[in-house]
């Protein structure tokens, strides 16, 4: 269900796949984030990393009363605070949702999917 707003000119519809792409941007910008994972079942143990072209594959937009949850499927680069990487991408995912769709997230779940070494 796309999220509408209502403005004095008339009604901005914003599609979920467009929520999606914004937020893995913003997440992408994240130190220690190797990239988003498929949200689909891990294959023989490991995740597969999708590119650039394919960050919405990897984010859920989700409406629960009235409140709009995100969840974000991602690898993680070895060595770097799994939870201080989490952290961030929060942080990160809502402030830029909320200055440039003015939308209000109120939960941005954050799912490991998996660690890469850096070559």
């Amino acid at each position: 269900m796309p999220v509408q707003q209502a403005t004095e000119l008339g009604k901005i519809i914003i599609n979920d796949e467009v929520v999606s792409i914004l937020a893995g941007s913003a997440a992408m910008d994240c130190y220690g984030l190797v990239g988003m994972a498929s949200r689909k079942q891990l294959k023989d143990g490991i995740a597969e990393l999708l590119g650039r072209e394919n960050l919405s594959k990897g984010i859920v937009v989700r409406r629960e009363n009235e409140a709009l949850h995100l969840d974000l499927y991602i690898i993680v680069s070895y060595g770097t605070k799994i939870s201080e990487v989490a952290h961030n991408i929060q942080a990160k995912v809502k402030y830029v949702l909320n200055e440039v769709i003015g939308l209000s997230v109120d939960h941005v779940h954050i799912f490991v999917q998996g660690v890469r070494v850096s070559r």
